[in-house]
């Protein structure tokens, strides 16, 4: 259950990226971080998801953000996943749910009447202090990056 709200710091993490390369919240320090999770690589709503935010990185590090996707995916997939649609960001492994869990984005779902334990579709926008900016419980998948920056340039600039 997500528990994190705006305001408060975000969790520190460490993972694998797609390359094997080890990634956490420090490497981000001073910069703005768009991280999001998606609950598998290469399904239709999670690539629509990339997909956007892929079609719109230009727009998105002119405003100054870095993005870190997030999955219980193993780093191979997330390879054939960035190789696959050509994306420029970082995809973090998370097999064991540690960052995950972190953020609370794991917990019961329900689909066509059936519960199930999954990932919860939520993004974080977190400041160069490392503080949550803006939790998206249910972000929308098709214009992701177009609202992250609209929110930052209305809600932030003031």
């Amino acid at each position: 259950m997500i528990t994190l709200t705006a305001c408060m710091k975000a969790p520190a993490f460490k993972g694998k990226d797609q390359n094997d390369k080890m990634v956490s919240l420090a490497d981000y320090k001073g910069k703005k971080l768009v991280l999001y999770f998606y609950p598998e690589d290469d399904t239709p709503t999670c690539t629509v998801e990339a997909c956007n935010l892929r079609d719109n990185y230009a727009l998105l590090k002119k405003e100054g953000f870095e993005i870190v996707g997030v999955s219980p995916d193993d780093s191979l997939k997330h390879k054939k996943f960035e190789a696959k649609f050509n994306l420029p960001f970082t995809l973090l492994a998370d097999p064991q749910h540690k960052i995950i869990d972190s953020y609370g984005v794991w917990g019961e779902k329900q689909l066509y009447g059936r519960k199930f334990m999954g990932l919860y579709r939520t993004t974080f926008l977190i400041d160069e202090k490392g503080i949550i900016q803006k939790v998206y419980l249910k972000p929308r998948s098709k214009q992701q990056a177009e609202d992250i920056v609209k929110f930052w340039k209305e809600e932030m600039s003031n």
